[in-house]
């Protein structure tokens, strides 16, 4: 029963991204950049955040070296 859920979920999935193709026509490809740039833009955002954080950690608290 799990693997028909699955199933299930990929069809209505796939569905809902035939259904948009359809409607945008020709725009999709311009949608799908913008979508995934900004994921993209939003992940290395999140990525420079975390080690800028770690950087004033470490100046903050420098360890010593053996």
């Amino acid at each position: 029963m799990k693997l028909f859920g699955w199933f299930a979920l990929f069809f209505l999935l796939a569905m809902i991204v035939i259904f948009l193709a359809i409607i945008l026509g020709d725009a999709a490809p311009w949608y799908f950049a913008w979508i995934i740039g900004t994921g993209f833009l939003i992940l290395t955002s999140a990525a420079a955040g975390m080690l800028f954080d770690e950087q004033e950690d470490e100046a903050a608290h420098p360890q010593k070296s053996t």
